[in-house]
């Protein structure tokens, strides 16, 4: 291969590498951790202070139980009767993997807060911590 051919092939690699480079978006500069502890960590506070300590009437039959330390890999949160903290959870969130995969289940997920539920746990997972 001439070592013209190989300047140019180069230079025309170098060129595709800054077009691909101007198109990409900046990336925010606060991104949220996208790891599972760090996300179900966001998740578990904003969860406490909207749905339980708030008095949220969706909610006022539970309470929080959160799982962060978790030597499986999934953290989780999980709604328990109020009264009866060791019964079956009514709801749980998990997280696993980097970027978090996350999964919610139980009871709640088939009622009318359902999707409430999801655009919440969502919203917090994004890095909002609001109610």
């Amino acid at each position: 291969m001439s070592r013209s051919y190989r300047l140019s092939a180069v230079l025309c690699l170098s060129a595709a590498g800054m077009m691909l480079a101007a198109c990409q978006s900046e990336r925010p500069l606060s991104s949220p951790n996208r790891a599972a502890l760090p996300t179900m960590e966001r998740v578990a506070l904003a969860a406490n202070a909207c749905w339980f300590k708030s008095q949220d009437p969706a909610f006022k039959d539970y309470r929080l139980a959160p799982e962060l330390n978790s030597f499986s890999g999934r953290p989780r949160i999980l709604a328990v009767p109020r009264h009866s903290p060791e019964s079956r959870p009514m709801l749980v969130v998990q997280a696993e993997g980097n970027p978090a995969k996350l999964d919610a289940f139980g009871p709640l997920m088939d009622g009318a807060n359902s999707e409430r539920i999801k655009r919440d746990v969502l919203r917090w997972v994004g890095g909002a911590s609001g109610c």
